[in-house]
C-alpha cells in the first residue's frame, strides 16, 4: 500500500472514530483507551522491526500515568502534563535502554519484564506515597485553563489522543521508511553486517527503544486523563502482555495495525465481559488463537491480502 493511500485510510479511520464517539457516547471512553494503547503498541512496532519484543513496556505506561497524577497536584494543565510524562518516560527509556540493548531476543524481552515488575513492586510497597494497590485519584485537571470534566472533557481527551495517534503514526511511518528503519530490519536479519558498514546496532536499537518509551509515555498520560485513577496494575506484567497481544492482533505490517488491534481488543473485551462475565479472558484467548491460525499477519495483514486479491 502506498504512503498516500495509507494516509487517507488513517484519516478515514480518525473520522470514523469521531462519528462513532458521537453516535454512541459510551464508546468515547473505550475508543480513547484504544487509541492510547495503540500509541504504546506503535512504539513496540519499532522494536518488532528489529526482531525484538518487550514484555515490560507497561513500565513506561505506569511511569507516565503516575507523573500525571502527581504533577496535576502542582500544575493541573494537561497540555503541560502530557509532554512532561512523555519526557520522563523517554529519559527512563534512555537509562534502561543503555543496558537492555546489549541483549537480544528472549533476554531482551525478559529483562524488560523484570524491570517492569520491580517498578510494580515499588508502587505497591511505598504506600505512604503511592497508596499502594488503591492507587491515586487525579485532582481536577484543565486544558488551556478550562476544566477537563464532563462531556467536554471526554471529547477533549479523545481529541488529544487522536492528534497524538496521527502525529506519532506519521513519524513512525517516516522512520520505518528511512535509513533508521532499514538499520532496524538489519538487526533482525544479520546484525554483523551493520557493524561491517560502520553502523552501531546498539545505537540504532537504543534510538528505537527511547522512541517507544516516549510513545508509551504519551499512552500512559492519556490513560490517566481518561480513567482519572492510576494504580500499580498499569505496570503489571499482564498490561505488558496486553500490548504484545494487541501487536499480534493488529499486525506489524503498517502503522495502522496497532490501532486496529487496540480497537478490536478493547471492543472484544467490552462485549465479552458483558456477555461472558466469568470467561471473557477465554474469549480473548480464542480470538488471538484464531488470528494466529487463520491470519498470522494480523488484522492489517488480512486487509492487505484482500486488497491485493482484489
Amino acid at each position: 500500500m502506498t504512503r498516500r493511500s495509507e494516509t487517507l485510510l488513517a484519516l478515514a479511520g480518525a473520522a470514523l472514530i469521531v462519528v462513532l464517539a458521537y453516535a454512541v457516547p459510551w464508546l468515547r471512553f473505550v475508543l480513547t483507551i484504544a487509541l492510547a494503547k495503540g500509541l504504546a503498541v506503535l512504539g513496540i512496532l519499532l522494536l518488532l522491526r528489529a526482531g525484538q519484543v518487550s514484555f515490560g513496556h507497561a513500565l513506561y505506561l505506569a511511569l507516565a500515568a503516575y507523573t500525571v497524577a502527581f504533577g496535576a497536584m502542582a500544575v493541573p494543565e494537561a497540555l503541560l502534563l502530557l509532554p512532561l510524562a512523555a519526557l520522563l518516560a523517554g529519559v527512563l527509556g534512555l537509562l534502561i535502554g543503555l543496558f537492555v540493548v546489549r541483549y537480544r531476543e528472549i533476554f531482551f524481552g525478559m529483562l524488560n519484564l523484570a524491570l517492569s515488575m520491580v517498578f510494580y513492586s515499588v508502587l505497591e510497597k511505598f504506600y505512604a506515597l503511592t497508596h499502594g494497590a488503591d492507587g491515586i485519584r487525579l485532582p481536577p485537571v484543565t486544558v488551556l485553563g478550562q476544566p477537563l470534566a464532563g462531556e467536554t472533557g471526554e471529547w477533549t481527551v479523545l481529541g488529544l489522543a487522536l492528534v497524538l495517534a496521527l502525529a506519532c503514526g506519521a513519524l513512525v511511518r517516516v522512520a520505518l521508511a528511512s535509513p533508521l528503519g532499514e538499520a532496524l530490519a538489519g538487526i533482525k536479519t544479520r546484525e554483523t553486517r551493520l557493524d561491517f558498514m560502520g553502523v552501531s546496532p546498539k545505537r540504532v536499537l537504543l534510538a528505537a527503544y527511547v522512541a517507544s518509551a516516549v510513545m508509551a509515555g504519551f499512552a500512559g498520560a492519556i490513560i490517566a486523563l481518561t480513567t482519572r485513577h492510576v494504580t500499580p496494575a498499569l505496570s503489571y506484567w499482564t498490561t505488558s502482555g496486553e500490548l504484545v497481544f494487541i501487536a499480534i492482533l493488529g499486525g506489524s505490517g503498517s502503522v495502522i495495525g496497532p490501532f486496529l488491534g487496540a480497537a478490536a481488543y478493547e471492543l472484544t473485551r467490552v462485549y465479552a465481559a458483558a456477555t461472558f462475565a466469568n470467561a471473557w479472558q477465554m474469549v480473548l484467548g480464542l480470538v488471538l488463537l484464531g488470528v494466529i491460525v487463520f491470519a498470522p499477519g494480523g488484522i492489517w495483514g488480512m486487509i492487505s491480502s484482500r486488497r491485493r486479491a482484489a
